[in-house]
């Protein structure tokens, strides 16, 4: 793993794996945690990790582990998924309404039975 020589592009690259741009990742931490509207201090102590170590997240210097991610969301009460999603780590998935799953399209009518389960006439 090696930085990008760009200093301001704050993209990593990593084999095997698409480039991260962590300072988006840093920025969208920073956005939910002000509307949140906690402290860097009282997030990161909610997460489990030191104020300098959040801080450079937030400003796209450092990658933080998928596990450091997770306690991120938990203590920001936000998916997970949608944390690796900003991380690079997911791709965003289409969403799916349950009316359009496999298997959940229009069931035939059940034959003329009554509550009883015997046929009627």
């Amino acid at each position: 793993m090696k930085p990008s020589d760009d200093r301001s592009d704050s993209r990593m690259e990593v084999p095997g794996m698409p480039q991260l741009n962590m300072r988006g990742l840093g920025e969208y931490i920073r956005d939910q945690r002000r509307t949140a509207q906690i402290s860097l201090r009282q997030l990161a102590r909610q997460a489990g990790v030191s104020n300098p170590y959040l801080s450079q997240i937030e400003r796209g210097l450092r990658k933080p582990s998928a596990e450091i991610l997770q306690q991120i969301a938990k203590a920001l009460r936000i998916s997970a998924e949608a944390m690796y999603v900003q991380a690079g780590i997911l791709e965003e998935q289409p969403t799916i309404r349950v009316a359009d799953a496999p298997g959940n399209g229009p069931r035939p009518r059940k034959s003329s039975e009554d509550t009883s389960g015997q046929a009627t006439a």
